[in-house]
């Protein structure tokens, strides 16, 4: 660390006005008066340098000393990320409880890793090699569920001098040397990554595999790619938080990195109470032993929660360059945009939108491109997908931060009021949403159901003519419609009762597996073609509603289990003899 004769000269909020910064760098990391409080370069003219601190700065005044890092702010990257809870600069909050009791002290400093606790590294066949970055030395088992890859930092290359033999090593033990044109760099078991940089990949991929979430009206309706970006915006108790603890938790990703970024208190302590009670359902362990859980709620300083979602960004970027699949759920971006806006204010810059800063639309596509499936530098197919939630104020969509979102994301979940009033879960309305990845996902279902896409649209199409015939309806009445279009209304309850409605909270219904999803969607379907054909023939849709077996189809999400083909085999056959039996009583007249 370099000493200087900088000094604070202006302290408005979490915003401070150095002098004496001769040669400073944007983004520079540096520590603020005598508590030593860690900030950031944010602007720079001539020896002034302004700075926005990410702690508390009462107590701060003119005269108080700055001193330069030399570096960015930049992230500790090892064993020891997974299953720990750290605030939006990367300290951790456990062991700052134990440490201090309830609040973080000012100028509080903790190694984000585990420095004494020592790891079993298993080296690979490398000594010798001419390797680059990303290239995997060893591993480490992290957790029960989680192989640590111990890779060549991104920016070195060379051949392997010197490797450790497997055994216990701590984090910041060399275990392997690489030598390049005769200067020989000492490998430990982390890396220092700057939080706002991107780590490199070799290639960026095409989005063709669905992330499977086991929720029927977002893989079914409304799929998202591994390597995807999603928003979902909604007002308050329209049920963002919980359907992204049903992806977190249920999702096929293989690591999940959640980000509360400026939520209440009480809501942020359900996350984190909650998240450690998880059971994995793939394993049965602890859902915590992929997870990293970064908290920065609303009464924390805001400098801390603009750069949040850049620390949980940086993290799952790391384990996808160990090959992994990472989902970033990140609760929620409204907040952020507002700590940019706070920020902006500060700094007297001019007003956009409602306040917010000219460079929002930027500070979001910078943060959703992050996203994506690539080929690692090691040249494995890896992923990182974001999934955003949006609180806009009083459920207004058009507000800024949604608009803008919509700009940069390729799904999009719109949780609609007047379904969550209703206790329809997930609350995801389906005229409202949509999916640009229908088409890039759909060679995948094809191998799942070749009948998937065609059973997708036929779907959409019903529930399309049900929202227009329910504008005569509500004029009118439902007794003025022909039976033809009053089996559109039956059949379309159907599919909102027995298909797009799901409980988080149901043991069997909590998860649909594909397979599930389509059998239920073409059942459903199904008795839209009899009963229409019966209909057609003579029938009543009176006598179709009066099928006992239908109640049993509506019943089907929370009964029939996913590994359970003969209970769909059998379903199908009730439903199809209880038709053949109406149609059969026509045809005798």
């Amino acid at each position: 660390m370099s000493e200087t004769s900088a000094k604070i000269i202006r302290v408005n909020g979490p915003i401070v006005t150095a002098v004496g910064m001769y040669d400073a760098t944007m983004y520079e990391l540096v520590e603020v008066g005598e508590l030593r409080l860690i900030g950031e370069v944010i602007r720079l003219q001539g020896e002034q340098a302004v700075i926005q601190v990410y702690e508390n700065t009462s107590g701060l005044k003119p005269g108080m000393p700055v001193r330069r890092t030399g570096s960015a702010l930049s992230l500790l990257l090892g064993p020891g990320l997974i299953g720990d809870i750290y605030d939006g600069i990367q300290r951790p909050l456990r062991e700052i409880s134990e440490k201090s009791g309830t609040y973080i002290l000012r100028g509080e400093k903790t190694e984000p890793l585990p420095v004494g606790k020592r790891w079993h590294f298993a080296p690979g066949p490398c000594e010798g090699k001419k390797v680059s970055g990303g290239f995997i030395l060893g591993t480490v088992r992290e957790t029960p569920l989680v192989e640590h890859r111990i890779m060549v930092p991104p920016d070195a290359a060379g051949v392997v001098t010197w490797l450790a033999k497997e055994g216990d090593y701590t984090i910041s033990d060399t275990i392997a040397k690489v030598t390049s044109g005769g200067a020989e760099r000492a490998v430990t078991m982390v890396q220092r990554w700057p939080a706002r940089v991107p780590r490199p990949v070799t290639k960026r991929l095409a989005a063709t595999r669905p992330l499977i979430t086991g929720q029927r009206v977002i893989d079914t309706f409304f799929p998202i790619s591994r390597g995807g970006t999603a928003a979902i915006p909604g007002g308050f108790g329209t049920g963002k938080t919980i359907t992204q603890h049903q992806l977190a938790r249920w999702s096929d990703a293989d690591i999940i990195v959640y980000v509360g970024c400026g939520e209440r208190g009480n809501e942020m302590t359900d996350v984190l109470t909650s998240f450690p009670e998880l059971t994995d359902p793939r394993s049965g362990r602890p859902l915590m032993e992929r997870t990293v859980l970064i908290a920065n709620t609303s009464n924390m300083p805001v400098a801390a929660r603009e750069v949040s979602i850049y620390t949980g960004i940086t993290i799952a970027e790391y384990y996808r360059d160990m090959g992994y699949h990472v989902a970033v759920m990140a609760d929620s971006t409204s907040r952020w945009a507002e700590a940019l806006r706070e920020l902006a204010a500060r700094l007297e810059e001019m007003p956009a939108e409602e306040g917010f800063p000219a460079n929002l639309p930027s500070k979001l596509g910078g943060f959703y491109e992050r996203a994506g499936a690539v080929t690692t530098l090691a040249g494995s197919e890896s992923s990182v997908s974001i999934v955003g939630s949006v609180s806009p104020p009083g459920g207004d969509m058009s507000e800024p931060v949604t608009q803008h979102t919509r700009r940069f994301i390729r799904c999009y979940w719109a949780l609609d009021t007047l379904l969550a009033s209703a206790r329809h879960y997930p609350a995801i309305n389906w005229l409202n949403s949509y999916s640009e990845y229908v088409g890039d996902v759909a060679g995948w279902w094809d191998n799942v159901d070749p009948e998937w896409s065609s059973l997708r649209q036929k779907a959409m199409e019903l529930l399309q003519r049900e929202d227009k015939l329910q504008q005569i309806v509500k004029l009118v009445g439902p007794d003025v419609l022909p039976d033809t279009q009053r089996l559109i209304l039956y059949v379309a309850e159907l599919l909102k009762n027995g298909f797009l409605q799901q409980s988080a909270y149901d043991e069997i219904d909590t998860y649909s597996g594909p397979k599930k999803q389509v059998f239920l969607l073409r059942e459903i379907l199904g008795v839209y073609d009899r009963a229409l054909a019966h209909i057609n023939a003579g029938g009543t849709l009176a006598k179709v509603r009066e099928l006992p077996v239908l109640s049993d189809l509506q019943r089907a999400r929370s009964v029939v289990r996913n590994d359970d083909p003969a209970a769909f085999e059998k379903l199908h056959g009730a439903v199809a003899a209880a038709f053949d039996a109406i149609d059969k009583e026509i045809s005798s007249l």
